[in-house]
């Protein structure tokens, strides 16, 4: 099989589609003083609060030493709070703060709105078919993953 140019393959590709949708969303985060990652932990949190770290990384797609850090930054400047679990002390749980919440409130609008309008730019039936794709391919990948899992055992 021959092989592949590097600006060819999958994960390449899909990284590249995901910058330039990016450029379309960037701007409204950076308007709030947010990173694209401290945008997903919002989100997370705004629809799952709360959270634990661990979980926040495995749904914001965050290692966890960058997730320390960037916790610790969003605590200091208010936007989130850390406290033990009520049920285990051992847990620790991330909530969003009030000046979090506002924050959040504010910008998801203009998210959605960002989001609407892309999808009326590129077309609502390939937008659907892109989100069926992927959904496939990752239900694939993951059932792949398992497979080898149980294979290992």
């Amino acid at each position: 099989m021959k092989s592949l140019p590097a600006n060819r393959s999958l994960p390449y590709l899909l990284l590249k589609v995901r910058e330039s949708l990016m450029v379309h969303y960037r701007p409204i985060l950076h308007a709030e003083g947010l990173t694209d990652q401290q945008w997903r932990v919002l989100r997370s949190l705004g629809e799952y609060e709360p959270l634990e770290p661990n979980q926040l990384s495995e749904s914001c797609m965050l290692l966890g030493p960058s997730l320390t850090r960037m916790l610790a930054g969003m605590e200091q400047s208010g936007l989130i709070s850390r406290s033990r679990s009520r049920e285990d002390q051992r847990r620790q749980e991330v909530y969003l703060t009030e000046k979090g919440q506002t924050l959040l409130a504010r910008i998801k609008p203009l998210i959605e709105k960002q989001h609407i309008a892309l999808e009326e730019k590129i077309g609502k039936a390939l937008v659907e078919r892109i989100y069926g794709d992927l959904d496939l391919l990752q239900k694939q990948l993951l059932e792949e993953q398992q497979a080898k899992k149980k294979d290992s055992l």
